[in-house]
């Protein structure tokens, strides 16, 4: 290939055809995924609580303690909890 400009015409070809195969395997992923999913809600379980579940272990321990004390201010806040409820009994209410 030629240099047009400065810039490698296989160098560039190189970096596009990379590029193309990953997004073939993240669309092989995303299928093997969703899947997955299907199979655990064939099995009974609910899919959009497992995602959530995904997410929460993803962050640390501190930014998930700091989301878990604001939801609960803001469900006191709210009236959705009695003031008397813990942190455990306030997050399981809002689930």
């Amino acid at each position: 290939m030629t240099t047009f400009g400065g810039v490698s015409g296989a160098h560039l070809k190189q970096f596009i055809e990379r590029v193309e195969r990953l997004e073939e395997d993240k669309a092989n992923i995303a299928n093997d995924i969703r899947e997955v999913f299907a199979e655990a809600k064939a099995n009974g379980f609910d899919t959009k609580i497992m995602r959530q579940v995904l997410k929460i272990r993803k962050m640390d321990h501190q930014e998930r303690s700091e989301q878990e004390e604001i939801l609960t201010l803001y469900l006191h806040a709210l009236g959705m909890v009695p003031r008397d409820d813990t942190v455990e009994e306030a997050k399981s209410k809002a689930i």
